[in-house]
């Protein structure tokens, strides 16, 4: 066992009947992997929540965003020849595909980094446009000089890219498009320029020739990116043997850039690794977990809408600790706490 994590003695955190729904025809299906931040004086956490339609009897009813970011509902005849629902997670009618569920970003603020509720001051963040129709995923904060930057996963018939919005009061978001096209997730961006420019790891896919593997890329502005460097790839017989993508922003110390990641195999058990990147250049990595700091061995991690899942894409960093924030077991919402320095003390030099 190399698990080096302080699990909160109070998780589950959140659940899916914590929340309500986010219209009367949804019913919220799970939650999960929170983008973190400091707001005020307070944690916010960023959730993705997961809903799905309540279904009508004969008829399999599947949620879309419009342009406008509001649900519409798609109704379709179990008997119609055109409708393949053979996978619970992804249908198709006459050629296109569609999600069964569908998710949108929640905010929740809290005093004590414990008990997380809603604020109606601060609107939840719903897909809108061609690109985010079946929901947007998974979102990673990184603040950068004031301007928080919302790095998450665009979803859509055309495919999976990387969509960009920034705030400053959590109120009005500016959005920049889809800065990494498809099929692309896993974006998170450094929080403080290097060389003058800004950096940001992220996971293109490729099935057929290459893999899943984390990848690094740099731009001048922010929205525009460029000079792309495999960084990270999957290794057989270990926790990430499928793929593995970033948590959240890599975090600064004096021994280089940590960045907590998620590991896979190829039975989809999900576990956290570590890199350790150079500060001056980071397409270097210093060092590597050669076994997970995180795996699934609490209940609500090994059991739940997806089981043997510890995700993270979101932390707080205070001094020596990482308060990180998780899903667990594509359901649940949870926390746990990690050394920075018990973390360097387990990763293996390159």
């Amino acid at each position: 066992m190399t698990d080096i994590a302080i699990r909160n003695g109070q998780n589950p955190l959140l659940s899916p009947k914590s929340l309500e729904p986010s219209n009367p025809n949804m019913i919220i299906e799970c939650l999960l992997n929170p983008g973190v931040f400091e707001f005020k004086g307070k944690t916010g956490l960023l959730v993705r929540v997961a809903e799905r339609t309540v279904q009508k009897e004969g008829m399999l009813s599947v949620p879309i965003y419009n342009s406008k970011g509001k649900v519409e509902i798609l109704d379709f005849d179990k008997n119609d020849p055109k409708l393949n629902d053979s996978d619970a997670r992804i249908i198709n009618y006459n050629g296109k595909d569609y999600l069964t569920t569908i998710s949108h970003l929640r905010l929740l603020f809290s005093d004590d980094g414990v008990k997380f509720k809603e604020n109606q001051e601060y609107p939840s963040v719903f897909g809108e446009g061609d690109y985010e129709s079946y929901g947007i995923e998974d979102c990673r904060v990184s603040k950068i000089g004031g301007i928080y930057h919302l790095t998450y996963t665009m979803v859509s018939a055309n495919g999976v890219g990387v969509g960009l919005r920034t705030t400053k009061d959590w109120k009005n978001f500016e959005k920049h498009g889809m800065i990494f096209s498809p099929h692309n997730k896993d974006c998170a961006i450094f929080e403080e320029k290097i060389n003058n420019k800004y950096f940001a790891l992220h996971r293109p896919s490729s099935p057929e020739l290459g893999g899943n593997y984390i990848w690094l890329a740099e731009s001048p502005d922010g929205i525009h990116w460029g000079n792309h460097k495999c960084l990270a790839k999957t290794r057989i017989g270990k926790f990430d043997s499928k793929r593995l993508g970033a948590g959240a922003a890599p975090i600064k110390t004096d021994k280089g850039w940590l960045e907590i990641y998620h590991g896979a195999t190829e039975k989809h058990r999900y576990c956290l690794g570590a890199l350790l990147l150079d500060l001056k250049d980071p397409s270097k990595i210093i060092a590597r977990s050669e076994e997970p700091i995180m795996e699934p061995i609490a209940e609500y991690e090994q059991t739940g809408f997806f089981g043997n899942v510890v995700f993270t894409n979101g932390h707080i960093v205070d001094g020596d600790t990482i308060k990180m924030y998780y899903g667990a077991s594509d359901e649940h919402v949870c926390s746990a706490n990690f050394s920075i320095n018990k973390i360097l003390k387990t990763l293996k030099q390159l």
